[in-house]
């Protein structure tokens, strides 16, 4: 048996942990450049906001009911992930951090010595002990299930923040009970394709044959099928490797001004350098797009992008930000106030597969390999961007995105730790 631990409502939990006075009412969490609502609260649903909502078009809403808003701080959120994570390790021998507020725990063998639902509600009383986090918990044969299992834990206090789906009797009524558009698994495409075949619920999907499936779906559909009977087939210890990395922004306030630009695809390239080498890979290909507002009709409208393609494989921060400026510099249009950019590596493959080039530039890229696992090391330990390229800029610059609500990093930085007044 497999058990997903769900944080309920994450961002907007973690958030009330330090702000207790938001207890039972509505919060939302807002995207990058406060833009639009990413976490919310089911006091917040009720007032009539969606995840995906611009902000400044459900203004009215917020300021009538006193909705709080926070900035998105995913320095705070992770820090609290890590904790909760931490305590699951402490009650269960194997656990699988697959999201920031997602967990598989392993409970093979645990149900000759405990009841698991109370075993699980023992951990789910914990972790709120611990860290005031409230969790949802499902329990069954397959990932699939389990995940369809917390969601009925969130949505109903009957279970207790415990459902166990462990016969066939209760697979069954759960599978009639839940969106199809809900399942993991099932995307868009998936969804379409099945309502044309007839499919609307996840039971008449999983009693379907699976050669009916295998002839009319891919593999991934194919698995969602088989976890769906009971049958654990999906693997999520072992990640794919992203095919293509992007990191982009909308800015804080307009750009016309090329080295200001400049610093924020360097910035951009530096990040997706990072990744790259975080899953041991290297690209070839780097990308700069750049956008004026397009809500500004009153100002002349842009947007482009070039690529630029490396000699050799690589994930140092010099070369990708380099190729990036060079990119920026053949789209680059005097005039224009810029309010997003992006860069995006591609053409990705394992680094330790790279084939060398007899001409290439860079002469001592054993030392460079060294030099970027060093600054990974100190920005590890010290934070983000502690050390950083030249190219960046100043970390406060007006293309950096807005976040007017957020919290402070209460875990991680003794210079905004949380104070108490008595």
């Amino acid at each position: 048996m497999v058990a997903l631990v769900d944080c309920n409502s994450f961002f907007c939990s973690v958030e009330k942990v330090f702000h207790p006075g938001l207890d039972g009412k509505p919060v939302c969490v807002l995207s990058c450049n406060d833009g639009c609502i990413v976490a919310l609260t089911p006091e917040a649903k009720a007032l009539g906001l969606r995840r995906g909502d611009p902000i400044f078009k459900m203004r009215d809403i917020v300021e009538r009911n006193g909705v709080t808003v926070f900035s998105t701080n995913m320095y705070l959120y992770a820090a609290m992930s890590r904790r909760v994570t931490n305590i699951l390790r402490s009650c269960v021998q194997r656990v699988e951090n697959y999201s920031i507020d997602e967990s598989f725990c392993y409970l093979d063998g645990y149900e000759s010595r405990f009841d698991l639902a109370d075993y699980m509600r023992s951990v789910v009383e914990k972790v709120r002990l611990c860290t005031d986090i409230p969790v949802s918990v499902g329990i069954a044969p397959s990932k699939t299930l389990a995940k369809m299992g917390s969601k009925f834990a969130k949505n109903y206090r009957g279970y207790r923040s415990v459902c166990v789906i462990d016969s066939d009797e209760k697979r069954r009524k759960a599978l009639g009970l839940f969106d199809l558009a809900d399942v993991w698994g099932v995307g868009r495409q998936t969804l379409a394709k099945l309502r044309y075949f007839g499919v609307t619920t996840p039971l008449q999907f999983a009693d379907k044959k699976e050669s009916w499936v295998r002839s009319r779906f891919p593999l991934p559909t194919v698995q969602t099928w088989r976890e769906l009977n009971g049958i654990p087939c999906i693997d999520t210890s072992e990640r794919a490797q992203k095919q293509t990395i992007c990191t982009s922004r909308s800015f804080g306030a307009m750009v016309g001004d090329f080295t200001a630009l400049r610093a924020a695809v360097a910035d951009f390239a530096a990040s997706c350098a990072n990744k790259l080498r975080g899953q041991h890979s290297v690209a070839t290909a780097v990308t700069v797009f750049v956008a004026s507002n397009r809500f500004r009709e009153d100002l002349p409208q842009y947007a482009n992008g070039a690529t630029v393609r490396l000699e050799t494989p690589t994930s140092d921060s010099i070369e990708i930000t380099a190729a990036a400026t060079r990119a920026l510099g053949a789209i680059f249009l005097p005039g224009i106030h810029y309010k997003r950019a992006g860069v995006v590596v591609s053409d990705i493959t394992d680094d330790g597969s790279v084939q060398q080039n007899l001409f290439d530039h860079v002469r001592n890229r054993p030392a460079r390999r060294q030099l970027m696992e060093r600054i990974d090391e100190l920005n590890h330990r010290f934070g983000l961007k502690t050390v950083r390229l030249v190219a960046e800029g100043e970390q406060d610059q007006a293309w950096h995105p807005k976040s007017e609500h957020r919290s402070g990093n209460y875990l991680s930085d003794i210079n905004e730790i949380l104070t108490i007044r008595i």
